[in-house]
């Protein structure tokens, strides 16, 4: 299932870059300004109408083929992969967390494993890459740890569950607007979400219980 879910990733990911490429053709032949979703609305008959040079419309083409297939490709590997995992308890633990739904809570419980192999909820941070890795000796920073090690997987559903917990939830928002204030880079503000979420999602898979935002977010 974990196998299933990252080939289902990759096809999101190279889907993603068809549907830029295609955003990028319909703006520069038409001056149009299309959404992701109204990209993915169009249907082949209306590109042709869009735009008119043929050699521009065979590649556009070619980007809307690539990107339907590969969103039914991917939409194929995630029922099968829910369809085996539903009957997983700890899922439903995980579903409570703001952010998280049916796709990114496997992703979080298979990239996991037995969150009893973490000792420390910083372990577990650590493992999803939501925290820095500094050397320090004598309190001055000395360097920065391999940037690579831990599970790029799982760190990229705790970045994808802090995009959606900040839109949906007032209180993560308002904890994101405060971070960013503060922050040099959005992207700082942002992990400093998934690292919270992270944290959160630790405590729900070791005590098996429901996420309390209260709680996770009061600082």
């Amino acid at each position: 299932m974990r196998d299933l879910l990252r080939k289902r990733l990759q096809m999101v990911h190279q889907g993603v870059t068809h549907l830029l490429s295609l955003q990028d053709q319909i703006t520069r032949y038409t001056g149009q300004c299309l959404s992701g979703n109204e990209i993915k609305r169009l249907q082949a008959e209306e590109i042709d109408r869009l735009i008119k040079a043929p050699e521009a419309v065979l590649a556009a083409q070619t980007n809307w083929l690539m990107l339907k297939a590969l969103s039914d490709v991917s939409e194929t590997l995630e029922r099968a992969a829910l369809a085996r995992a539903r009957h997983k308890p700890e899922l439903k633990w995980l579903q409570t967390v703001s952010g998280i739904g049916q796709v990114l809570g496997l992703t979080i419980l298979l990239e996991t494993g037995d969150i009893h192999r973490f000792p420390r909820v910083g372990d577990y941070t650590s493992y999803a890459r939501c925290v820095k890795s500094e050397r320090f000796s004598n309190g001055k920073r000395k360097g920065s740890g391999n940037r690579k090690n831990g599970n790029k997987y799982l760190g990229w559903a705790f970045v994808e569950a802090a995009h959606f917990a900040i839109r949906w939830e007032p209180k993560i928002r308002a904890y994101h607007q405060r971070k960013l204030a503060k922050a040099a880079h959005p992207m700082v503000a942002l992990k400093a979400v998934a690292n919270k979420l992270a944290r959160a999602c630790y405590y729900v898979l070791l005590r098996q219980e429901p996420f309390d935002v209260n709680r996770a977010f009061s600082g």
